[in-house]
């Protein structure tokens, strides 16, 4: 499963948040993510801590603030959603700034704008620490099927060679004086993608094929076996339990 391709969100170091398998790395994010999911919207202060808790791990990771708020940019969709959920939902209104906004639609875009940019975040802290090679190694130990890690897999492994595929096909049709200028160019454009997606299932069969003439049987070898310590189980899982406390509490009060 050596994919071999280091992806933009991944920023090389060697904290100790870098050094944690990728499994236990895989299971604290997707357990952060449920305990904020799980907070009541009204407790405002507890999203405020689980920023605190998600800056520490971004400080010792020693990932820049720079660095994490570029990627962060991914959620501006999202963003947008929740900036019209105040003006198009229904109920009660109230006055904000000479405009009138829904009452509900404001707390929505709070809980949309909240938890969203956290469970982002965290997944940008993951990606950032975690080469994509680990990740799979990760999810292949934590017992995921099979099949969707293989095709996660040559996903990785595959769409660096699609794309350029694309980039030569573009440079092919500028070469020939083609630039797509309206809505009458369409249809080469239309042309290319058909050929491209003809061209990806033809090789997606040749590299079937060289796997089954190599033995495949419907599953990968395991190259590398990735344990993890008790201490780094508990190392990983501290920020989860610190956002359980957090998220008790904003229930309790």
């Amino acid at each position: 499963m050596g994919a071999g391709h280091a992806h933009k969100l991944y920023r090389h170091g060697h904290s100790p948040v870098h050094g944690l398998p990728p499994h236990t790395k895989l299971a604290a994010t997707f357990a952060f993510v449920v305990v904020v999911v799980s907070t009541p919207r009204e407790a405002m202060w507890a999203f405020g801590l689980y920023a605190v808790l998600l800056a520490l791990v971004a400080v010792v990771a020693r990932v820049p603030a720079g660095f994490l708020l570029k990627r962060l940019l991914i959620e501006v969709p999202f963003v947008a959603f929740a900036v019209l959920l105040p003006f198009v939902a229904e109920g009660e209104q109230v006055e904000v700034l000479g405009m009138s906004l829904s009452v509900s639609g404001l707390w929505g875009a709070w809980n949309v704008l909240a938890k969203g940019t956290l469970g982002v975040a965290a997944s940008v802290l993951l990606a950032s620490t975690t080469e994509l090679r680990e990740l799979l190694l990760g999810l292949q130990r934590l017992k995921l099927p099979p099949l969707l890690v293989q095709i996660a897999s040559f996903m990785i492994r595959y769409g660096d060679v699609i794309a350029d595929e694309m980039r030569r096909m573009r440079i092919a049709r500028e070469s020939r004086g083609f630039e797509a200028k309206g809505v009458r160019h369409w249809g080469v454009l239309a042309k290319s993608a058909g050929a491209l997606f003809i061209r990806s299932y033809e090789r997606g069969e040749r590299v079937h094929l060289a796997m089954i003439s190599r033995g495949y049987a419907g599953s990968m070898p395991v190259i590398d076996e990735v344990t993890a310590s008790r201490a780094q189980w508990s190392y990983a899982l501290a920020l989860p339990f610190a956002a359980l406390v957090v998220c008790v509490l904003g229930w309790a009060l």
